[in-house]
């Protein structure tokens, strides 16, 4: 029965007193409905963001917030100036140089003012108008919480906080997650990667490593974040002269350009800001770690032997750094939640674009090279919708049955949304590396094969010369001065050398979505002591594009763990278990799916010069004979979580 028929079958003494109420309630939950839909703020120019900020919010620019030591940490606030209640706080904090809101920051402070929430941004320490000296995620466990205690004991505060940012705004949060401040009532981590040390499969140490090998992008990311010698402003300042100060002094320092695709070939690697005049900094601490170094665990980045104590909305991308720990970083949260709501209230959303790109999905995407279709996610109302439902206890705004995970599907295009990470209806399956000794280049005779080889197969073998690298072409990465462009780009070039190792499944007589963690196994050797070898995953179309759709890479003495070295012995063959890849893509009826082989990828990686001795520190390299083996007894694979 509907409602209105239930009410017309009673009493009609008050059928008009009960129709009064339900048209005030329709009126009600209209205006309700009309007040919560949000400005295009989209559409809105630069100019005119700065403009909604002027009109409608009160803003208090460089307060000193105070930390537990007597360190203080510049701050802006902005309040609505409607404000007639405690709010919600939206906290943004940050290495980087907010003197001029601008970007997505503007974004969300325009956001957060027009739906009735205060808006707080605050630098890391060591960096601008903050006090103290420069750590790198800028102590979350004690600045953030203490910034978090600030903000709930305002008197515009309703004590509840939502932290959100992408990249190094939101690296910070996880660690401030594990201490469960009382206030700390939701986070939105956006590509939140280089906050991550160890989790699960995946010992990164804060995208430091993969399997580890260094990656390059942190030195020029360094090059320009950390700064010694900085200016700083005399201590003792009151609030209001301070920022009569940054309207015209913002204390950025402007270092020297570098051409970053020549200097990333400077040998020996540790000595590769020191040669450019810089005093010796975090670059210098962090390259003479190894993955197991002790210091990676008593910094600010978030280790899974800790708890999780805060109802997140992840939003990861298929071609940042890290996407496999951050996926993996999601499913340790669904687990370790302080309790049965934490657990429940974690939610994923994964793009198919580069690092921190959420505010430009739409119609037309292109990734790289490759057209990614309709991209369409309202970022913007998603993560307010999340905040109206834990800052403000809106449980309407965000619906308990929200999927816990949305990803898209490339290839075919699409978003699809699934209830766990991989997908429940994933199934493992193995396709075998397979040839007669000839996988070399895309003309030789590598398969990718779903029958596992049953007899002895001839290895590939290949010269690998540190000196001679195979270049990166696209793929996950970011902040890396230019010298690698993410995205999906033809492999054909790389697959062009004959130090590359390829392998080629018949084309597919129907589509296979493979969405999940990718393993890889090989079985290998070498004539070095030490080597690194690194694999591709290509989806290739008809026409022969080969779309580069994840990559990983392993130095070999580290596969019995990275707590110890094992060298290699000449004519030994060794299994290495890769660090998996992590993707969606749906392979299209006659696709085909490849892997390659080889082992470099610079300047994504560091190149390992096959010494055995401590590669940064080194200039001489050894070329290396490897080879990979594919026999009954030494197979190698790949494993694809295929979605049925």
């Amino acid at each position: 029965m509907r409602l209105s028929q239930y009410f017309l079958g009673r009493d009609r003494k008050g059928q008009g007193a009960v129709f009064f109420a339900l048209a005030c309630l329709a009126a009600a939950l209209m205006s309700v409905a009309g007040a919560a839909k949000a400005e295009p703020f989209d559409k809105y120019s630069d100019e005119a963001l700065s403009a909604y900020l002027g009109k409608n919010a009160t803003v208090t620019r460089k307060v000193f917030v105070p930390m537990r030591d007597g360190v203080s940490l510049s701050t802006d606030v902005y309040l609505p100036k409607n404000m007639d209640k405690p709010l919600g706080t939206v906290f943004v904090k940050t290495p980087y140089n907010f003197n001029e809101l601008r970007g997505s920051n503007k974004r969300l402070a325009v956001e957060a003012v027009s739906r009735g929430f205060a808006f707080v941004m605050q630098n890391e320490r060591g960096r601008y108008f903050s006090e103290g000296e420069f750590e790198i995620l800028g102590y979350p466990r004690t600045d953030g919480y203490d910034a978090l205690t600030w903000i709930a004991e305002q008197d515009w505060s309703n004590g509840k906080v939502g932290t959100v940012g992408c990249s190094s705004s939101a690296e910070w949060q996880l660690a401030l997650a594990g201490e469960n401040h009382p206030a700390h009532a939701a986070m939105v981590p956006m590509a939140s990667g280089a906050g991550i040390g160890r989790v699960g499969e995946f010992q990164e140490q804060g995208n430091w490593y993969t399997g580890g090998v260094q990656r390059i992008l942190f030195i020029p990311w360094l090059y320009n974040v950390d700064n010694p010698l900085r200016a700083q402003l005399p201590s003792g300042l009151d609030q209001e002269t301070r920022a009569r100060l940054s309207l015209y002094n913002d204390l950025a320092g402007r270092k020297p350009q570098v051409e970053w695709k020549e200097q990333v070939k400077h040998l020996p690697v540790d000595e590769m800001l020191s040669v450019l005049g810089e005093p010796a900094g975090t670059f210098e601490d962090l390259i003479a770690r190894a993955p197991n170094d002790p210091k990676w665990f008593e910094g600010g980045l978030y280790h899974d032997d800790a708890g999780w104590g805060v109802p997140g909305l992840w939003f990861n991308s298929w071609y940042d750094v890290s996407i496999g720990p951050n996926m993996a970083l999601f499913n340790h949260a669904r687990e370790s939640g302080v309790d049965a709501e934490t657990r429940k209230h974690q939610y994923a959303v994964v793009a198919p674009v580069p690092h921190c790109r959420f505010w430009n999905l739409g119609p037309n995407t292109k990734v790289g090279a490759r057209n990614m279709g309709d991209t369409s996610f309202d970022t913007a109302e998603e993560i307010f919708s999340f905040f109206d439902r834990f800052l403000r206890g809106d449980k309407r705004a965000f619906s308990d049955r929200t999927p816990k995970v949305r990803y898209f599907a490339m290839g075919e295009n699409k978003w699809k949304s699934s209830s766990a990470w991989p997908p429940k209806a994933a199934e493992e399956v193995k396709l075998y590396l397979r040839s007669d000794g000839g996988a070399n280049s895309l003309y030789g005779d590598g398969v990718l094969s779903f029958d596992a080889p049953s007899g002895d197969e001839t290895p590939d073998r290949f010269v690998y010369d540190p000196m001679n690298p195979v270049q990166t072409v696209g793929g996950g990465d970011c902040c890396n001065g230019g010298t690698v462009i993410p995205g999906a780009f033809d492999q054909r070039e790389i697959e062009a050398r004959h130090d590359v190792l390829v392998y080629t499944s018949e084309p597919l007589e129907e589509p296979l979505e493979v969405s999940g963690f990718v393993d890889a196994v090989l079985h290998v050797s070498s004539s070095a002591k030490d080597t690194d070898f690194a694999v591709k995953l290509v989806d290739v179309a008809p026409d022969g594009t080969a779309w580069i759709i994840d990559d990983t890479i392993f130095r070999t003495r580290y596969r019995e763990g990275y707590d110890k070295e094992v060298f290699m012995e000449e004519g030994g063959v060794y299994p290495v278990d890769l660090t998996p890849m992590t993707t969606s893509n749906v392979f299209e009826k006659g696709h085909r799916i490849r892997v390659e082989v080889t082992s470099s990828n610079f300047p994504k990686f560091v190149r390992n010069l096959n010494t055995g001795g401590n590669t940064v520190s080194e200039s001489e390299p050894v070329v290396a004979e490897n080879a990979v083996h594919h026999d009954a007894e030494n197979p190698s694979y790949i494993v694809l979580p295929v979605v049925k």
